[in-house]
């Protein structure tokens, strides 16, 4: 999820400061590359708390569940238009596949401190970027009446390297998607914005939703953000974080309109591309949301948050 950037000093001192705060009280552990953490037990517990809490605002109605995996087939991610759209947020996997010589010139390499990635070679695999991008391969080709809506969840990459601690290159998503005709995504879509902010507003978090785009990448970018800004078709749920400089997002709602319909090959009881939307709900950024707002002591927090994340 995108998060405004505002180049003043008093946000990334605020930043900054919430980051040491973070590892001096122990809830994140410095994973020795920016943006990526180790979690503490506690950070944990909040974050299933979270977990929790979406999962019961879809019971009923949010369908199967599926729990992805950080990785997806490399087929598949290049169906998701990602590489076109954000090519400097990707990651991809490299294995070795050598020989005995070539293991020795990557040990030299290593043992140098050269680069020892030029030995590896692309795997079929690569990083997840949204939780949802793993459903649409597995659909069927022929969306039924009323649609289809899943509550997934997963591990989410994106290299945006930051001291900020709400950039997290690794970052978990729990999504409620609806795939089938524009009316049915697009209500799925409006109605679990309305119930997102229900849900964090009761966790006490100052919430308020915004019109938003996507960091789309380069000249042809700065187009497609104009139009889904244009065409309302991007919502985030924001937050004060790491700064009361600027809001975060902590969740968003999407229209994807008929993109991944048509890359996947779904097709709506309609005859036509099927559309789709979905909202995600960010469970590391809420945690950060819930320590910033309440304090790094999470037994002191007010008794009805308590509650609602640990019935």
């Amino acid at each position: 999820m995108a998060q405004e950037t505002v180049p003043d000093e008093v946000a990334q001192t605020e930043r900054a400061a919430f980051r040491a705060e973070l590892l001096a009280s122990g809830m994140l552990i410095d994973g020795g590359v920016d943006g990526l953490y180790q979690r503490s037990g506690a950070f944990e517990r909040i974050v299933r708390g979270v977990e929790a809490v979406a999962s019961q605002a879809g019971a009923g109605i949010g369908g199967p569940q599926r729990y992805f995996s950080p990785l997806m087939a490399k087929a598949a991610f290049e169906r998701t238009d990602y590489l076109r759209s954000f090519p400097d947020l990707i990651g991809a996997i490299g294995v070795f596949r050598g020989t005995d010589a070539d293991h020795t010139a990557l040990l030299r390499a290593a043992h140098a401190g050269e680069d020892w990635t030029a030995f590896l070679t692309p795997a079929d695999v690569a990083l997840c970027s949204a939780a949802c991008h793993s459903l649409y391969s597995t659909l069927p080709a022929t969306i039924p009446e009323g649609g289809l809506r899943y509550e997934v969840q997963g591990y989410c990459f994106r290299h945006e390297p930051s001291i900020d601690p709400v950039r997290m290159q690794s970052f978990r998503m729990h999504e409620f998607v609806c795939v089938g005709e524009a009316e049915d995504a697009v209500t799925h879509r409006n109605a679990w914005l309305e119930r997102g902010l229900e849900v964090l507003a009761g966790l006490g978090l100052d919430v308020q939703a915004e019109e938003a785009n996507d960091p789309f990448f380069g000249r042809a970018g700065r187009m497609l953000a104009a139009n889904q800004r244009e065409m309302t078709l991007k919502f985030e749920i924001t937050s004060p974080v790491s700064t009361s400089q600027v809001r975060t997002a902590i969740a968003s709602a999407n229209y994807h309109e008929s993109h991944f319909g048509g890359t996947f090959g779904l097709t709506a009881i309609d005859g036509g591309v099927a559309h789709s939307s979905c909202f995600g709900f960010g469970l590391e950024r809420i945690c950060l949301a819930l320590l910033a707002r309440h304090g790094m002591n999470p037994d002191q927090w007010p008794e009805s948050v308590r509650s609602a994340l640990w019935r």
